[in-house]
């Protein structure tokens, strides 16, 4: 007979991100090292600010430098998650420190992001590019900060993003390459200008739902005490 275990196992393997399962395999040789999850957090976090300023001239040599260190912090967020789960290493202020510096990475990118196409380029809809990688960045701000709230309440299975084959929403940073190799970069400012902000009223009607659903079973036992 099969191991329901062993298929439990394996459908949790293939359920996980691709990036995930190799920065795990990447990060293995550090479990016995002295490098903890937090100092690849500072990693990551020192990549993705450097990318935000390559951003800043607007050029396209520098704009796919910018491009590349985005994707390699990208990937780095997932390193130091995978070896705090490894070794057990897991703390509140690392969790925070980790939630921090992916706010500040993408919110940043994305404003110096439209300060670059801002020096160079034009926008579709004649949009400032400033303001269009501002709007992006507030809407971003506000993902992370209730995402970060919806966790504290109910637990981090309920932040899962939607994944298909191995994918998760936010790996379209991944493609952030193609965009400057194509000289892409106003329209992709513009369609996060846009999506952004209805991403972002997308999570304030899910926070509004796990409010709901919190108070609801502590109105139930108050009416239930009432009856008794």
């Amino acid at each position: 007979m099969s191991d329901p275990k062993h298929h439990t196992f394996a459908a949790t393997a293939v359920q996980r991100p691709w990036d995930a399962r190799f920065a795990r395999w990447l990060v293995r040789p550090l479990a016995a090292s002295w490098v903890s999850p937090n100092h690849l957090t500072t990693l990551r976090l020192g990549v993705g600010l450097a990318a935000a300023a390559c951003f800043l001239p607007g050029t396209y040599r520098w704009s796919n430098l910018a491009a590349l260190l985005l994707v390699v912090s990208n990937f780095l967020d997932h390193t130091d998650g995978e070896l705090a789960r490894m070794t057990g290493k897991t703390s509140r202020f690392g969790h925070l420190y980790d939630l921090a510096s992916d706010a500040a990475v993408t919110i940043l990118s994305f404003v110096a992001f439209g300060i670059g196409l801002g020096t160079r380029h034009g926008m579709p809809f004649d949009a400032p590019p400033a303001l269009a990688g501002g709007i992006a960045g507030s809407a971003i701000a506000v993902i992370f900060y209730l995402r970060m709230q919806i966790e504290d309440l109910a637990g981090k299975t309920a932040t899962r993003q939607a994944r298909y084959n191995g994918f998760e929403t936010e790996d379209v940073l991944y493609l952030m390459p193609l965009a400057t190799l194509t000289s892409s970069l106003p329209v992709l400012l513009a369609t996060a200008a846009v999506c952004a902000p209805i991403y972002a009223l997308w999570v304030v009607v899910d926070y509004r739902r796990v409010i709901r659903g919190l108070r609801q079973p502590a109105k139930e036992s108050s009416a239930s005490g009432a009856v008794r």
